[in-house]
């Protein structure tokens, strides 16, 4: 293979990543051995073999021909007039609504500007009042309105994000020259190195430690897009603390708890993409909640675990079943915190069957839609639940 072509291949997987694909440096070398094994002068057998290796959800198949059909025509000329592509009228009126990932292909594919010296600003008065900073504008962003650049900047922001859990006390105990308890034992060890003689008292303190942390979110079509940016807080949440447990649902359940914990995320987040055959599916919150019950709430809820439901309640199962799994789940756990996108809205009331099935058995209930909503929620876990923090919830109902 020739290097310019390997060299395309390079831009183009980078092309890809930029408008938010999952290729990695191991689809990239993949792409590169497929594109010898072809004949080169087919368009089509090109396109084939470039999809089998970089793409791996049906899903992300419509921005791949996207991306395709615009970087092999004219890299150069694509890149400069995409956004004109995009945003002219032409001689046909455009469409009513955009292809899918039409905007992210559209800023991926963007010829970053060149910094020039900006010329010496004219005197006037501006008025600073009703204006607000882009870091705040980001904050306050809603993830599903957000571009490919405002995603890679929350990315960023979210790793830097830390879970903090109040540390409970354990049943185990530490040795403490200051403890409240007397160890005996340990004491009557010591005085036989000194002939029998008790020259100290062997003290210890029960055992402090964050209890443990289990996370089940869903990865529907309503839910996919706050799934993908929460999954980079996730990642970062079980690399850096111990007793974490992680399930993703849709029409069924996974555990993906092991494939997080490799600590390049592109590599986790393709072992992610390999083993949830669902995302972006239906929704039967019932039938997982009760997989959970009967095959993972002995292995991970004990000790006082948290549990983080990540939902927005639209079962297409008509709530069969949900309300039973969420009492159950309820009393396995020691909190139970459910974090629902539609909560943004003020006007938000729980109609649904499976909202009113799930809002009894809750103990918070908190949006998560954007970053601010995830600072609140880190400051939530750091604290002890308050009482009566879901009566007006449980009143609706």
């Amino acid at each position: 293979m020739t290097g310019s072509l390997a060299l395309n291949i390079l831009h183009f997987a980078r092309l890809l990543r930029r408008a938010g694909l999952p290729v990695g440096p191991a689809d990239m070398l993949a792409a590169a051995d497929a594109a010898t094994r072809v004949d080169i002068g087919s368009r089509a057998e090109v396109r084939t073999a470039l999809r089998a290796t970089m793409i791996h959800r049906h899903e992300h198949e419509d921005l791949f021909n996207q991306a395709f059909v615009r970087f092999w025509r004219d890299p150069d000329v694509v890149r400069a007039n995409v956004a004109i592509e995009f945003l002219s009228a032409g001689r046909t009126p455009p469409p009513e609504k955009a292809p899918p990932g039409a905007r992210r292909l559209a800023e991926a594919m963007a010829k970053p500007r060149k910094r020039t010296e900006p010329e010496p600003p004219k005197q006037q008065e501006v008025d600073m009042v009703m204006t607000v900073s882009d870091n705040e504008r980001l904050q306050k962003m809603d993830f599903e309105a957000m571009g490919a650049e405002e995603i890679a900047e929350a990315k960023a922001e979210i790793r830097k994000l830390a879970m903090p859990l109040d540390l409970r006390a354990t049943r185990r105990r530490r040795p403490d020259l200051r403890g409240p308890h007397v160890d005996l034992r340990a004491t009557v060890r010591a005085s036989l190195r000194q002939g029998g003689e008790i020259l100290s008292i062997a003290r210890t303190r029960r055992a402090e430690k964050p209890p443990p942390l289990v996370v089940i979110c869903d990865i529907s079509g309503s839910m996919a897009r706050y799934a993908q940016i929460l999954l980079h807080f996730l990642h970062g949440v079980a690399n850096d603390r111990d007793r974490v447990a992680i399930f993703l649902f849709g029409t069924r359940l996974t555990n993906i708890t092991r494939q997080l914990r490799h600590r390049d995320p592109e590599m986790a987040f393709q072992l992610v993409a390999h083993a949830v055959p669902d995302w972006s599916g239906g929704t039967r919150i019932g039938e997982a909640l009760g997989l959970f019950n009967r095959q993972w709430a002995r292995r991970v809820l004990g000790q006082g675990a948290v549990v983080l439901l990540v939902t927005d309640g639209l079962d297409r199962d008509g709530a069969a079943g949900l309300a039973e799994n969420m009492e159950r789940l309820h009393k396995s756990c020691a909190r139970l915190i459910w974090l629902n996108p539609l909560l943004r809205w003020d006007g938000f009331a729980p109609k649904s069957q499976g909202i009113r099935a799930m809002l009894p058995h809750v103990d918070d209930f908190r949006p998560v839609h954007n970053l601010d909503s995830l600072r609140a929620l880190i400051a939530t876990l750091s604290t002890a639940p308050r009482a009566g923090a879901m009566d007006k919830w449980r009143l609706a109902t």
